[in-house]
């Protein structure tokens, strides 16, 4: 999966900062998104960052950016509003069309779900919106402004705090507010609504979703998220919304669900815990299955295959990596660690032993092959989080302890054998003399 950094200009010429989030190689990019985040949140916040990547991984590529003043991007916050982000996610969604493909899906988290909710009725390639614990209106938001309310109309301006950091804003916002106070724009929606919202949502009730939803006119639909908090902060609920969302969303963007129509052909019967790998047409496409997933696997053109999915190398890799990351995950909320967010790049390479220089044992020197070359794996792990110097030490030392390290490291044995159980005679070995004692000289 790869993303790809996608600088843009707002209606003002401030420089907004983009990140477009690609579906996996094998893994053909269907349809476009957008992803408009909460209110004085950014582009990385984790529901905005795991959804995404989600998404991506299912073939829809998403876009998340930073609203002006916010994050990465340039601007002064206190000179926005809530119609100066809707006029953002207008240019993002420009830019997306001008350098890929116009988003065919809004998708909004909170305040940004109020924003998309405005923006679609200027994008005429959306054809889905999604909200997520989203106010009906902006005017929601108003409550935040009451302590400063006499201040704001006195100079002007005014600092208020959301959640734990503090941000100025000028009455200019909360005017703005006022030209956004009916929910008449949602009737006039014309696209497929899709609502996602917990009843336990402390920060937006879940009133706001019965009122978009009654403002909507069908095709709507309404997803309840049970106990899930506003921001989403439980991974399982993030996956949630993705799986969810895609399922609703094959219906009214046309989503391809099978796998014959990406190039997996079609699925053989796998039985729980196997794998099973078949032949595709070309001469190194092969289609992977699990009991529940399915994935293509090729060699780069310039080996002879079609690049159309990763080679086994990089499946390697993707399994010790994959691996590593989850390893590291559990420790860190078994530990209660201060971890926002864990990144494992890997390479492999075959170097001479003699390069090895200190890194290499004696065990290892004397695992080279013939030509004196040794496998080698470099893993490099970030750590995003307000973690101690020895907390990342330990962390890196965990990385080892993750079950398929520990198997590629212990010489596993690997038996083969031919379906059906029988082996055919060897011809050589039939063919030669019988003898009498201890078996051959070779």
């Amino acid at each position: 999966m790869a993303r790809i950094k996608l600088d843009f200009q707002n209606a003002q010429g401030d420089k907004l900062s983009g990140l477009l989030e690609t579906p996996p190689a094998g893994v053909p990019t269907q349809k476009h998104a957008l992803f408009a985040h909460c209110f004085t949140c950014g582009k990385d916040i984790a529901a905005a960052s795991r959804i995404s990547r989600a998404l991506a991984a299912r073939g829809i590529a998403v876009l998340r950016f930073d609203f002006t003043g916010l994050g990465n991007s340039d601007g002064d916050f206190a000179n926005t509003s809530f119609s100066s982000n809707v006029q953002d996610l207008v240019a993002a969604a420009r830019a997306l069309e001008a350098d890929h493909v116009a988003p065919a899906l809004l998708i909004g988290h909170s305040l940004g779900g109020a924003a998309v909710l405005a923006a679609a009725h200027e994008l005429p390639s959306v054809e889905a919106v999604v909200t997520i614990a989203s106010p009906a209106t902006p005017k929601h938001v108003e409550h935040l402004f009451s302590g400063v309310r006499g201040e704001l109309e006195d100079t002007g301006e005014a600092e208020v705090k959301v959640g734990q950091r503090r941000f100025r804003i000028r009455r200019q916002f909360l005017d703005d507010l006022e030209h956004h106070a009916d929910a008449e724009h949602i009737r006039r929606l014309k696209r497929a609504l899709l609502i996602f919202h917990s009843p336990a949502d402390e920060i937006v009730p879940i009133e706001e979703a019965a009122k978009i939803y009654r403002a909507a006119l069908h095709p709507k639909s309404f997803i309840s998220l049970c106990d899930a908090d506003h921001l989403l902060t439980n991974r399982e609920d993030a996956e949630y919304v993705a799986e969810t969302l895609v399922a609703w969303a094959s219906r009214y963007l046309n989503l391809r669900q099978h796998a014959e129509e990406a190039g997996l052909g079609t699925a053989p019967a796998v039985g729980k815990g196997q794998v099973v790998v078949t032949e595709r047409e070309g001469r190194f496409l092969r289609g992977l299955y699990t009991e529940h997933h399915q994935l293509l696997a090729d060699e780069p053109k310039g080996a002879g295959g079609t690049d159309l999915g990763p080679s086994p190398y990089d499946l390697l890799l993707m399994a010790l990596g994959a691996c590593t990351s989850m390893t590291i995950r559990m420790y860190a909320e078994h530990k209660g660690l201060p971890l926002d967010d864990v990144e494992v790049r890997l390479t492999h390479d075959r170097i001479h032993v003699d390069d090895c220089e200190a890194d290499c044992d004696e065990a290892t020197r004397a695992a080279a092959d013939k030509q004196g070359r040794i496998e080698v794996i470099d893993r490099v792990i970030e750590l995003t989080g307000d973690l101690t110097p020895e907390q990342r030490r330990r962390i890196l030392a965990i990385a080892d302890r993750c079950p398929v390290h520990r198997t590629m490291t212990s010489t596993p044995v690997i038996r083969s054998r031919l379906a059906g159980g029988a082996v055919p005679p060897d011809p050589d070995a039939s063919a030669a003399p019988a003898t009498s004692g201890g078996g051959s000289d070779s």
